[in-house]
């Protein structure tokens, strides 16, 4: 039957939004022809409804049937490409929705799209140390770390480990409020002093951080926010992208930049 001049784009988003098959199905075959009883067992619907919505899909002139097989029109390869991507996006946006103003934002350089494919940890009233536990596996998965706005509440819970990380060679470079640097001498005076005398560690103190932390890993970068009023870690996001890392890679820089090294002898007793 085609597409009516009447038709309004979103109409067919609607008519794949309807029925949750319908979007998997097309972008299944969008990766390889597929027979329809391949399609029915992907689908985990009646025949008649696989049936149906390969006919559907064949009347817009997003499918041809090959022989036994259904392929991909371009225009089908299109809108499948286009609907995974507005779900991926969704299923981000669903995951910082909650959180979102804990993290960086546009004025920082930020936005969602730098969120594609990230693994979000938040903290619930069940397990409040979510995010500090998946911060520590990352930890101890790196060679090599580095952070911006390290906080107590993320040093408090993981003090033992990040120096024993040091101390057993994994090079650290954090740029920290002078706070910390205040607490540290306060509640743990061996810390910061054992950690550089190893050579391993670099300390940096600035007095104008970002409200959310940044950790840079080997392979991934983090990216923590907090609950201000309660001083806790509410969420630890962390991604592979190669776009999250670049901007990451930038925000450690102009950090960096700006804030001398601490000597030894400034940080005992």
């Amino acid at each position: 039957m085609g597409t009516r001049s009447t038709d309004s784009p979103l109409d067919d988003i609607a008519y794949l939004a309807r029925s949750e098959h319908r979007t998997p199905t097309l972008v299944a075959i969008t990766v390889r022809p597929r027979s329809r009883s391949e399609l029915w067992e992907l689908a985990q619907v009646s025949s008649s409804t696989i049936r149906r919505t390969l006919r559907e899909f064949e009347d817009r002139r997003w499918i041809r049937r090959n022989g036994y097989q259904y392929e991909a029109t371009e225009l089908g390869a299109s809108v499948a490409e286009a609907m995974a991507d507005l779900i991926e996006r969704i299923e981000t946006e669903q995951q910082v929705r909650d959180v979102w103003d804990s993290l960086p934002g546009r004025d920082d350089g930020f936005s969602i799209d730098l969120c594609a494919g990230a693994t979000v940890t938040v903290a619930d009233s069940d397990r409040p140390y979510r995010p500090v536990d998946r911060f520590l596996s990352l930890l101890n998965d790196t060679d090599r770390f580095r952070a911006v706005g390290f906080e107590v509440a993320i040093l408090e819970p993981s003090k033992e480990e990040l120096r024993a990380r040091i101390l057993d060679g994994m090079q650290a470079e954090i740029v920290a409020p002078p706070h910390l640097a205040e607490y540290i001498r306060s509640h743990c005076p061996g810390l910061i002093a054992e950690t550089l005398e190893s050579g391993n560690l670099t300390l940096r103190l600035h007095n104008d951080l970002p409200h959310y932390g940044l950790c840079l890993f080997d392979d991934r970068i983090s990216i923590r926010g907090y609950d201000t009023d309660a001083g806790t870690l509410r969420v630890l996001l962390d991604t592979d992208s190669a776009a999250a890392r670049e901007w990451a890679e930038s925000t450690f820089e102009s950090y960096e930049r700006e804030t001398p090294i601490i000597p030894l002898e400034t940080t005992g007793n």
